[in-house]
């Protein structure tokens, strides 16, 4: 059974990529860290809709338990293999840099980057052995353009993009895809406290972006079809920057 497993998957842009995985055909394995009621709710509806799937509860930050569930998983279920993997999983902890505590930069580096390389690495070998895969890597505007007081979310994301593009070198002659999505404004629980009208009128098609449009993104470089694309980032951002 072809799986495709969405770290940080419970709610928003992950929820929408999971619901996309669905209607693609795979087994959507949707990670979470701790809402068990949103995963469940995630969950509930990929069924409802006609798919299937299960909910993987682990810490991305956390390479124990990386080991501890998501090998266990993989040992346990010989009849299931990880196709797509979308490494989406990230947190903010906005400051600017003179005031940033160690927590907020460790923290934001760990679930983006860390979590990036533990997971990808875990799941890479059966990708090998098939010599076909897809992963997906959701970064942000913030990784390319840089943005003030998120200096460690801009770090953990331009660390995503440099790996997604050497990985897509060492991995193409197995018939593995490495790219990213860099979602710009996005209509989710990290911009509900900003000014959409404010800020709306700076992107050039004046609105924030849905998860379902960064979704469709995921959804194309998952796909056969993007078979020739690796090793780039898409932005999905409304013309803001590029």
């Amino acid at each position: 059974m072809k799986c495709a497993l969405v770290t940080g998957g419970s709610r928003g842009i992950g929820r929408a990529i999971c619901y996309k995985m669905a209607e693609m055909g795979y087994y959507v394995l949707v990670n979470y860290k701790s809402n068990a009621a949103e995963a469940d709710k995630t969950l509930v509806q990929i069924i409802e809709n006609g798919g299937g799937g299960e909910l993987l509860k682990f810490d991305v930050a956390d390479k124990t338990d990386i080991k501890k569930v998501l090998e266990g998983w993989i040992e346990a279920n010989t009849g299931k293999y990880i196709e797509v993997l979308v490494n989406n999983a990230g947190i903010k902890d906005d400051m600017l840099m003179m005031w940033m505590k160690d927590e907020q930069w460790e923290n934001v580096i760990k679930t983006s980057l860390d979590g990036f390389f533990y997971v990808t690495r875990m799941v890479l070998s059966d990708m090998l052995v098939r010599k076909y895969g897809r992963i997906v890597n959701v970064v942000s505007l913030s990784g390319l353009k840089g943005l003030p007081g998120q200096v460690n979310y801009s770090a953990a994301k331009a660390g995503v993009i440099g790996a997604t593009k050497a990985l897509a070198q060492e991995v193409g002659r197995r018939g593995i895809t490495v790219n990213a999505v860099a979602p710009g404004f996005i209509k989710t629980d990290m911009t509900e406290g900003l000014d959409e009208k404010e800020l709306g009128s700076m992107i050039p098609v004046k609105r924030f972006g849905t998860p379902e449009e960064v979704a469709h993104a995921v959804g194309f470089l998952a796909s056969s079809e993007a078979t020739y694309i690796t090793g780039e980032i898409l932005s999905v951002n409304g013309g803001l920057y590029s």
